[in-house]
Protein backbone atom coordinates (compact mmCIF):
# COMPACT_ATOMS: atom_id res chain seq x y z
CA UNK A 1 0.00 0.00 0.00
CA UNK A 2 3.11 2.04 -0.43
CA UNK A 3 2.77 4.60 -3.25
CA UNK A 4 4.46 7.23 -5.06
CA UNK A 5 2.59 10.28 -4.56
CA UNK A 6 3.52 12.15 -7.81
CA UNK A 7 1.41 9.48 -9.60
CA UNK A 8 -2.08 11.30 -8.66
CA UNK A 9 -3.62 13.60 -10.12
CA UNK A 10 -5.31 14.50 -6.73
CA UNK A 11 -4.67 14.05 -3.19
CA UNK A 12 -7.61 14.06 -0.90
CA UNK A 13 -8.03 14.38 2.52
CA UNK A 14 -10.61 11.53 3.92
CA UNK A 15 -11.58 10.68 7.41
CA UNK A 16 -9.51 7.43 7.02
CA UNK A 17 -6.71 9.19 5.46
CA UNK A 18 -5.28 10.29 1.83
CA UNK A 19 -6.95 9.17 -1.51
CA UNK A 20 -5.08 9.10 -4.18
CA UNK A 21 -6.93 9.81 -8.00
CA UNK A 22 -5.74 8.38 -11.05
CA UNK A 23 -7.92 10.10 -13.70
CA UNK A 24 -7.56 9.28 -17.48
CA UNK A 25 -9.12 11.79 -20.05
CA UNK A 26 -12.59 10.00 -20.11
CA UNK A 27 -12.94 8.67 -16.76
CA UNK A 28 -11.67 7.65 -13.09
CA UNK A 29 -8.97 5.47 -13.17
CA UNK A 30 -7.67 4.44 -10.02
CA UNK A 31 -8.72 5.41 -6.42
CA UNK A 32 -5.62 4.21 -3.62
CA UNK A 33 -5.36 4.62 0.31
CA UNK A 34 -2.60 6.63 1.07
CA UNK A 35 -0.96 7.74 4.08
CA UNK A 36 -2.35 10.46 6.05
CA UNK A 37 1.06 11.90 5.76
CA UNK A 38 1.00 12.57 1.90
CA UNK A 39 0.66 15.53 0.51
CA UNK A 40 -2.63 16.86 -0.14
CA UNK A 41 -2.80 18.02 -3.95
CA UNK A 42 -6.02 19.68 -5.22
CA UNK A 43 -8.25 18.60 -8.33
CA UNK A 44 -7.54 20.80 -11.44
CA UNK A 45 -10.14 19.89 -14.05
CA UNK A 46 -13.72 19.90 -14.23
CA UNK A 47 -13.31 16.18 -14.22
CA UNK A 48 -11.41 15.74 -10.99
CA UNK A 49 -13.59 18.62 -9.04
CA UNK A 50 -16.76 16.06 -9.58
CA UNK A 51 -14.95 12.79 -8.50
CA UNK A 52 -13.86 14.98 -5.52
CA UNK A 53 -17.24 16.21 -5.08
CA UNK A 54 -18.68 12.72 -5.00
CA UNK A 55 -16.26 11.54 -2.48
CA UNK A 56 -16.81 13.97 -0.27
CA UNK A 57 -20.48 13.49 -0.50
CA UNK A 58 -19.51 9.57 -0.09
CA UNK A 59 -17.71 10.55 3.32
CA UNK A 60 -20.96 12.96 4.61
CA UNK A 61 -23.74 10.32 3.39
CA UNK A 62 -22.61 6.86 2.11
CA UNK A 63 -25.66 6.83 0.62
CA UNK A 64 -25.22 9.15 -1.63
CA UNK A 65 -24.72 7.12 -5.47
CA UNK A 66 -21.59 7.71 -7.64
CA UNK A 67 -22.46 9.18 -11.20
CA UNK A 68 -18.67 9.46 -12.63
CA UNK A 69 -17.09 7.85 -15.93
CA UNK A 70 -14.83 5.12 -14.97
CA UNK A 71 -11.61 3.90 -16.92
CA UNK A 72 -11.18 0.79 -14.97
CA UNK A 73 -9.70 -1.41 -17.63
CA UNK A 74 -9.86 -4.86 -16.81
CA UNK A 75 -11.14 -8.15 -17.84
CA UNK A 76 -14.30 -9.30 -19.43
CA UNK A 77 -15.01 -11.14 -16.26
CA UNK A 78 -13.52 -8.48 -13.99
CA UNK A 79 -15.73 -5.77 -15.75
CA UNK A 80 -18.88 -8.10 -14.98
CA UNK A 81 -18.33 -8.92 -11.47
CA UNK A 82 -16.85 -4.77 -11.10
CA UNK A 83 -20.83 -4.29 -12.42
CA UNK A 84 -22.48 -6.50 -9.98
CA UNK A 85 -20.41 -4.82 -7.32
CA UNK A 86 -21.96 -1.59 -8.04
CA UNK A 87 -25.78 -2.92 -7.71
CA UNK A 88 -24.58 -3.99 -3.74
CA UNK A 89 -26.62 -0.95 -1.66
CA UNK A 90 -24.78 0.73 0.74
CA UNK A 91 -24.88 -0.73 4.33
CA UNK A 92 -25.25 -3.86 2.95
CA UNK A 93 -22.70 -7.15 1.99
CA UNK A 94 -22.71 -9.84 -0.71
CA UNK A 95 -20.53 -13.19 -0.14
CA UNK A 96 -18.06 -13.95 -2.60
CA UNK A 97 -20.16 -17.27 -2.78
CA UNK A 98 -23.17 -15.89 -3.51
CA UNK A 99 -21.39 -13.45 -6.03
CA UNK A 100 -19.90 -16.60 -7.53
CA UNK A 101 -23.40 -18.20 -8.09
CA UNK A 102 -24.92 -15.16 -9.59
CA UNK A 103 -22.18 -15.24 -12.11
CA UNK A 104 -21.87 -18.71 -12.75
CA UNK A 105 -18.34 -18.89 -10.98
CA UNK A 106 -15.86 -19.74 -8.60
CA UNK A 107 -15.44 -17.52 -5.12
CA UNK A 108 -12.03 -17.68 -5.51
CA UNK A 109 -12.79 -15.78 -9.46
CA UNK A 110 -15.06 -13.39 -7.46
CA UNK A 111 -12.35 -12.71 -4.83
CA UNK A 112 -9.44 -12.32 -7.29
CA UNK A 113 -11.70 -9.77 -9.67
CA UNK A 114 -12.03 -8.02 -6.53
CA UNK A 115 -8.58 -8.31 -5.24
CA UNK A 116 -8.21 -6.33 -9.16
CA UNK A 117 -10.39 -3.59 -8.48
CA UNK A 118 -8.25 -0.16 -9.11
CA UNK A 119 -11.29 1.65 -7.92
CA UNK A 120 -12.29 0.91 -4.12
CA UNK A 121 -15.13 3.14 -2.92
CA UNK A 122 -16.50 3.82 -5.84
CA UNK A 123 -16.64 -0.36 -6.91
CA UNK A 124 -17.42 -1.23 -3.63
CA UNK A 125 -15.24 -4.38 -3.20
CA UNK A 126 -15.57 -4.22 0.45
CA UNK A 127 -18.89 -5.00 0.47
CA UNK A 128 -18.01 -8.82 -0.57
CA UNK A 129 -17.27 -10.66 2.47
CA UNK A 130 -16.65 -14.18 3.40
CA UNK A 131 -19.34 -16.82 4.18
CA UNK A 132 -17.45 -16.81 7.88
CA UNK A 133 -16.65 -13.81 8.43
CA UNK A 134 -15.27 -10.02 7.33
CA UNK A 135 -13.05 -11.72 4.48
CA UNK A 136 -10.11 -9.75 2.58
CA UNK A 137 -9.58 -6.65 1.43
CA UNK A 138 -6.70 -5.46 -1.09
CA UNK A 139 -5.64 -8.96 -0.92
CA UNK A 140 -4.72 -8.39 2.59
CA UNK A 141 -6.50 -10.78 5.30
CA UNK A 142 -5.76 -8.58 7.97
CA UNK A 143 -4.14 -5.33 9.04
CA UNK A 144 -4.60 -1.68 7.91
CA UNK A 145 -6.81 -2.94 4.43
CA UNK A 146 -9.17 -4.97 6.95
CA UNK A 147 -9.12 -2.15 9.21
CA UNK A 148 -10.06 -0.22 5.78
CA UNK A 149 -13.05 -2.30 5.36
CA UNK A 150 -14.74 -2.29 8.87
CA UNK A 151 -13.99 1.65 8.62
CA UNK A 152 -16.10 1.69 5.47
CA UNK A 153 -18.58 -1.04 6.12
CA UNK A 154 -19.16 1.13 9.52
CA UNK A 155 -19.48 4.32 7.75
CA UNK A 156 -22.10 2.61 5.51
CA UNK A 157 -24.01 0.98 8.61
CA UNK A 158 -24.27 4.16 10.96
CA UNK A 159 -25.88 6.48 8.38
Amino acid sequence: MVHREERYHVVLAAPMGRLGVVVRDDGLEDVSFLSQRARLKPPRTPLERRICRQLRAYFANPRVLFDIPLATGGTPFQQRVWRMLRKIPPGETCSYGELARRLRTSPRAVGNACRANPIPIVIPCHRVVAASGIGGFMGERDGKAVRLKHWLLGHERTR
